[in-house]
C-alpha cells in the first residue's frame, strides 16, 4: 500500500511516520508512505500558497492552483482509489472506515490549513471528505497521522499478532474487556479469577461479557449502531 500525504508542514510528519509500527511497516515494504510539501507546487516566488478568500470573508484560504498541481503530478504516476481531505465536516472516520481504506492499494491525503480549501479543489479532486471528530485543529496533519496510523496497522505483516488487531476496540462495534498481566496480585489488587484457570471457553464467555458491559457503561451509542 502507498500513502501520500500533502501538506504545508512536512516536519510535523515526519518523525510520526518515522517511529513505531509506521516505521517497521516500512522497513519491511509492507507500505509506503510519501510526503510532499504543497510550498514546491506553487508558482509563486514566495512559495505561497495560500490567498485571501472572495467576498470579504475573515481568514486566508488554500489555493487550488498548488494543489491541482500536486495531486496531478502524483496521478501521472500511477492510479489512486481514494484522494482524501481532511476536514471537520467529513465523514466520521472510525474502525469501519479505517478497515475499508486498509484494503485500497494507493491513498492521497491532502491536509487542509488555515480558514480552509478553495471549494473546487473539494469538487473536483477530492473522492472523500474524513472528520477525526467534532472539532477543530490547526491543520489537517494529526487527522492525517491518524488515518495512516489506524489503516497500516490493519495491513497484513503489520502487527506481529493479527489477531491482537483484529480484536481491538471498535471492531465490532464494542469496546474491548478489561485486560491484565503479571503480577496476578499486586497491593491486593488481584487479576479475576477466570484469567486465571486455564479454561477457555470461559474466559471467552467472561470476555464477550465484560466487552458489552463496558460497551453499555461508557458507549452506549456503539450499541444503537449494531441493531
Amino acid at each position: 500500500m502507498r500513502i501520500d500525504i500533502i501538506t504545508v508542514l512536512p516536519e510535523m510528519l515526519q518523525g510520526f511516520i518515522g517511529e513505531s509500527i509506521l516505521a517497521r511497516a516500512q522497513k519491511k515494504g509492507l507500505v509506503d508512505i510519501h510526503l510532499h510539501n504543497l510550498r514546491d507546487y506553487t508558482l509563486d516566488k514566495w512559495r505561497r500558497v495560500d490567498d485571501y478568500p472572495y467576498g470579504g470573508f475573515a481568514g486566508m484560504v488554500m489555493q487550488v492552483e498548488p494543489i491541482d498541481r500536486c495531486i496531478s503530478a502524483l496521478k501521472a504516476e500511477r492510479n489512486y482509489d481514494e484522494v482524501i481531505f481532511t476536514t471537520p465536516d467529513g465523514e466520521q472516520f472510525d474502525q469501519h472506515v479505517a478497515n475499508d481504506l486498509s484494503l485500497k492499494e494507493n491513498i492521497i491525503i491532502l491536509c487542509g490549513h488555515y480558514k480552509g480549501i478553495d471549494q473546487r479543489v473539494r469538487d473536483h479532486l477530492i473522492t472523500r471528505e474524513i472528520s477525526v471528530g467534532d472539532y477543530v485543529l490547526t491543520g489537517g496533519e494529526l487527522p492525517a497521522a491518524i488515518i495512516a496510523d489506524a489503516v497500516t496497522r490493519l495491513l497484513p505483516g503489520v502487527v506481529g499478532d493479527e489477531q491482537s488487531a483484529l480484536s481491538d476496540s471498535f471492531q465490532d462495534d464494542m469496546l474491548s474487556a478489561p485486560i491484565y498481566t503479571r503480577p496476578a496480585d499486586y497491593k491486593g489488587w488481584k487479576v479475576p479469577d477466570i484469567l486465571l484457570s486455564g479454561n477457555e471457553a470461559k474466559i471467552k464467555d467472561w470476555e464477550m461479557e465484560q466487552s458489552y458491559e463496558r460497551t453499555k457503561r461508557l458507549r452506549p451509542d456503539l450499541l444503537k449502531k449494531k441493531k
